[in-house]
């Protein structure tokens, strides 16, 4: 019975970053060292219940969608577009999922970056029994309705009134007709899924929401945002370690951190074999529990062959990035007899740097030799170690 998750990413408001009609859409405003976008993703993302992933974005975003993502693991499908409406994005989304054949999908605005487990929990359980299932709170407040002059014309009894949040579940075929209908009706005016669902003559249940799944609208939604996560946990400190090995081959030059460096051998591998890079990716890989190398870049695959070894260290670094984390430090320790390092220590760190967006001052690089004891010692390859620190945003994962 798989259950997908559709997160509606699509809207061009820019109100809550700030910055006016020309601002970043409030979904990719930074919200505590990480979007409020990725945020919304990672709680589907370690929801077990939940085994697909579709986002609808604007076709203008997809860079910044791609530059904090990433569908390792299976779950995220790559995005679609989105259309001029939330109802069309949906639909557009919807029909993007039919691909895995979800029996049932929650959808979600990316807005609400403080959804948790538990809502997804409860609207799923609800559909166990319904045709539709949204999270939602009671009014609590007194509701006046006033005319355009902004003075009060009745009072509304509040009684049985709740605001809907999401995500709002429901039974995918259905969903997907109810969608379908709308539009082929013409009708644009709904303002959440389940109105489309009612309308189409599907009965929708409410599960207690939560009130701090708030919908991110304006700048000062974001800012009260940004100060619930700063009043929480500190930052999440991460360290990872790496190590590799390239054994020697016939050549005139080996790769070393970046740098190319003439020697009698060079280094055998898929790639350029920069067993320092490769090292020090690992590390960086590890430091945020994702993967390592090889899973990224299988030597088994044809577009690697020859690649140089940066691709591989500015892949970890945006990995790092979408997470909303920053490279403290890296230290790599290179262990050969030959070629000597010390005169290229300088720009090894200098090139690390530059692919990490980071000071050289963060950067270590050292040799040492083995006393002419063991594959190294017999000038037969080259190993590396690396260590990397990253300091990611409190909840930030994976």
């Amino acid at each position: 019975m798989p259950n997908a998750a559709l997160i509606v990413a699509a809207g061009r408001g820019s109100r809550a970053a700030g910055h006016g009609a020309t601002g970043v859409p409030k979904q990719y405003a930074p919200l505590a060292g990480r979007s409020v976008l990725a945020r919304t993703l990672a709680v589907f993302l370690e929801h077990p219940a939940i085994h697909r992933i579709g986002v609808v974005v604007h076709p203008d975003d997809i860079d910044r969608y791609e530059a904090q993502t990433s569908r390792d693991g299976g779950k995220l499908l790559p995005p679609c577009f989105g259309g001029t409406t939330r109802q069309q994005s949906v639909l557009s989304g919807l029909e993007a999922l039919r691909i895995c054949a979800p029996d049932r999908v929650l959808i979600h605005d990316a807005a609400r970056p403080f959804v948790d487990a538990q809502q997804v929990d409860d609207v799923l359980a609800a559909l166990d029994a319904h045709a539709g299932a949204i999270a939602a709170i009671p009014i609590t407040d007194t509701v006046k309705h006033a005319g355009v002059d902004r003075l009060i014309t009745r009072n509304i009894e509040r009684a049985g009134l709740w605001g809907a949040q999401t995500p709002q579940g429901f039974h995918f075929t259905a969903i997907l007709a109810a969608h379908r209908a709308a539009h082929a009706a013409g009708r644009n005016d709904f303002t959440d899924d389940a109105a489309v669902a009612e309308w189409h003559g599907l009965r929708v249940a409410i599960v207690p929401g939560n009130p701090r799944n708030v919908k991110i609208t304006t700048a000062e939604d974001l800012a009260l945002a940004q100060h619930e996560l700063a009043s929480g946990a500190g930052p999440d400190v991460r360290t990872g370690t790496g190590f590799d090995v390239h054994r020697f081959t016939t050549g005139a030059c080996v790769w070393l951190c970046g740098i190319r460096i003439a020697h009698t051998h060079a280094l055998e591998g898929h790639s350029d074999a920069d067993v320092g890079l490769h090292a020090l990716t690992d590390a960086l890989l590890g430091a945020i529990g994702d993967g390592d190398i090889g899973q990224h870049f299988p030597p088994s695959d044809p577009r690697w062959k020859g690649a140089a070894s940066h691709l591989f260290l500015s892949d970890a670094r945006r990995r790092i990035a979408a997470l909303g984390g920053t490279i403290s430090n890296v230290d790599i320790t290179l262990l050969c007899e030959a070629p000597k390092i010390a005169s290229h220590r300088q720009a090894m760190r200098e090139r690390i740097a530059a692919i990490l967006e980071v000071s050289v001052a963060r950067v270590g690089v050292k040799a040492t030799t083995t006393e002419g004891l063991g594959f190294t010692g017999r000038r037969e390859g080259i190993a590396a170690m690396a260590t990397a620190t990253v300091i990611l945003p409190p909840s930030a994962g994976p």
